[in-house]
């Protein structure tokens, strides 16, 4: 008893290491493709093939179908993909997690050659491993560590994988897993043994990689394990169904055909092959299989069921819409999809364009709020005023996310990235709140019918452009984390703070001299200040592209030791400066 309970031990304990450095492997894959991940999802997948071309290279990348296929539920809760483009990703990554496989099968070498001996995980194993703790321990560069990572995740992976072998050893002596093996030649059962374990682990590459390791004992044949793989690609679907509890009905539908997909797959692949050997003696079911076979057979099954249903697909989607119907009430996207905090590197590029589509409704508020304030409108008030709202949804949403996206381990990139972001979405609302202000100080001239004279407007118009330059700049900046747009902000913002003080100054003469009035006055002021608030905001966002997020200094330090000459960006500024300024001269007092 004592003997089956440390061989249980061993198992669980290879598992275990398995597990991990699968999941380590992938996740510094992820990190190393960053945020390219959502765009090469979500922008390329125009057409099925071209999704399923980039669905099995991602899946390639992280090593886990159902990662690629909660990733692809998450883009279609979200709006960023519709279900037609969901179905070409979701066929490739099922081609795409073979090749875990593929990587495991190498325990199944055999030759005397150096070639063949080096590439043994007995060999290449430890070799990956004595490389990735030096480019991990030894190396500054962060993408040295990371590939140092995906290094030692392979160790582990291996590892686990001869550690599972050997604790299964003693089963080729057990008769009781030889009948075991010879009732999974059932199909239902192999299936149904195969659904569970894979669903239970909730991965196929991981019970693909459990079953490779049954292999070692010579007690598995391709009778029991051509029916366990497929239902290993049944069960696989699991994670992603889960995934779309809670979601709106197209992410759902999205899971039902990585559902379908495989069901089908499954079913016509059972009816060909079992058929068949109603009159043909398939003899090799009889004869043992290896790790090398297992990946031959996992690859056919997932090509061959791509084949046929590829040209389908309109079918699945159908078929999709059959089991999850449309709903009387609409449901709007889900701004941010927490289901995509499983890959973080996504999760930031898609808050990246959240906060990006803020600064567009926040610079459009600012527009045509300005356009009030010389030709009111009622129906563009209420326009500024949605946009405004808008723009308080998407912090809201982007606040909680954030926090919530901080706890995870991110790159260097990433990781500025969400710096920048927690930052500044607080001053792209605040745009907003002015853009609200510049509209009402709109209403305030139309219901008192205050006139501004011919001066004041030409110097408010140069006003204007200023502040609308700053704004275009750095919204533009922001939506690329763009350094060099960013460097031309600071100059501008003072630029219109000496306008501001400027206009001021020449409203307190005329003024004086009688030229206009205390309540024009009042409505100026109101204006003066938003503008300068909206440009001070523009600055706040730029500092924090250009230093915080690079992890240098703090933004009021970096604008003093910018304005004092202390940087190396100083002379540019300066000339800069000069350069606004005369871009944006007012005209000569009359």
């Amino acid at each position: 008893m004592s003997f089956y309970m440390f061989k249980i031990i061993e198992l669980l304990g290879g598992l275990a290491l398995f597990l991990f450095g699968m999941d380590t492997m992938g996740k510094a894959l992820e990190r190393q493709a960053g945020g390219k991940l959502q765009t090469i999802l979500a922008k390329m997948s125009s057409n099925v093939f071209k999704g399923f071309l980039l669905g099995m290279a991602v899946t390639a990348v992280i090593q886990s179908s159902s990662a690629t296929t909660v990733m692809v539920v998450g883009f279609v809760n979200s709006g960023i993909m519709t279900l037609n483009q969901a179905v070409g990703v979701i066929m490739g990554s099922n081609i795409g997690t073979t090749v875990t496989s593929w990587i495991l099968s190498l325990s199944g070498l055999e030759g005397d050659s150096v070639i063949i001996k080096l590439f043994k995980p007995s060999t290449l194993a430890p070799l990956m491993g004595a490389i990735g703790i030096v480019f991990f321990m030894f190396t500054k560069s962060e993408k040295k560590k990371g590939i140092g990572v995906i290094l030692l995740g392979f160790l582990a992976l291996m590892t686990g994988m001869d550690i599972m072998g050997d604790s299964m050893e003693f089963l080729e002596s057990e008769a009781w897993f030889g009948d075991l093996m010879i009732s999974f030649s059932n199909p239902i059962l192999g299936i149904l043994f195969g659904a569970l374990l894979t669903a239970v682990i909730q991965s196929s590459s991981a019970s693909i990689g459990i079953l490779q390791s049954l292999c070692l004992t010579g007690k598995v044949t391709y009778g029991a394990a051509i029916p366990i793989i497929l239902g290993q690609n049944i069960g696989t679907c699991v994670t992603a169904v889960m995934g779309a509890i809670g979601a709106n009905r197209n992410a759902r539908r999205t899971a039902m055909v990585h559902l379908l997909f495989n069901v089908v797959g499954v079913l016509i692949f059972s009816v060909v092959f079992y058929g068949l050997g109603l009159f043909i003696d398939w003899a090799f079911l009889d004869s043992s299989v290896s790790a090398w076979n297992i990946a031959v057979i996992h690859t056919i099954f997932n090509v061959g069921a791509t084949a046929v249903l590829m040209p389908m697909n309109k079918l699945l989607v159908k078929l999709a819409y059959l089991f999850v119907p449309a709903e009387p009430v609409h449901q709007s996207p889900v701004l941010l999809d927490e289901r995509l905090l499983a890959t973080p590197a996504v999760a930031v590029q898609r808050a990246h364009e959240i906060a990006a589509d803020m600064g567009k409704d926040a610079l459009e508020a600012m527009k045509l709020a300005m356009g009030l304030t010389t030709e009111f409108d009622v129906k563009t008030m209420e326009k500024v005023i949605e946009l405004e709202d808008a723009t308080d949804r998407y912090q809201d949403a982007l606040s909680t996310y954030l926090v919530k996206l901080s706890a995870k381990r991110l790159s260097v990139d990433d990781n500025r990235t969400l710096n920048t972001l927690l930052y500044t979405v607080a001053d792209l609302e605040r745009i907003g709140d002015h853009a609200v202000a510049i509209a009402n100080a709109g209403l305030e001239i139309e219901e008192k019918k205050i006139a501004f004279s011919q001066q004041a407007r030409d110097e408010l118009a140069v006003l204007k452009k200023a502040v609308t330059d700053v704004v275009e700049r750095t919204v533009a900046a922001y939506e690329a984390l763009d350094m060099e747009l960013a460097l031309k902000v600071e100059p501008q913002e003072q630029v219109v703070d000496s306008l501001v003080r400027e206009i001021k100054s020449r409203h307190v003469r005329r003024l004086r001299d009688g030229k206009c009035t205390i309540e024009y006055g009042f409505v100026l002021e109101d204006l003066l200040t938003a503008y300068e608030r909206i440009a001070d905001h523009c600055s706040n966002i730029a500092v924090e592209i250009l230093q915080v997020a690079e992890g240098k200094l703090e933004a009021h330090e970096y604008l003093s030791a910018l304005k004092a000459g202390e940087l190396e960006e100083s002379a540019a500024f300066a000339e800069r400066f000069a350069k606004y300024k005369a871009k944006y001269a007012f005209p000569e007092e009359k």
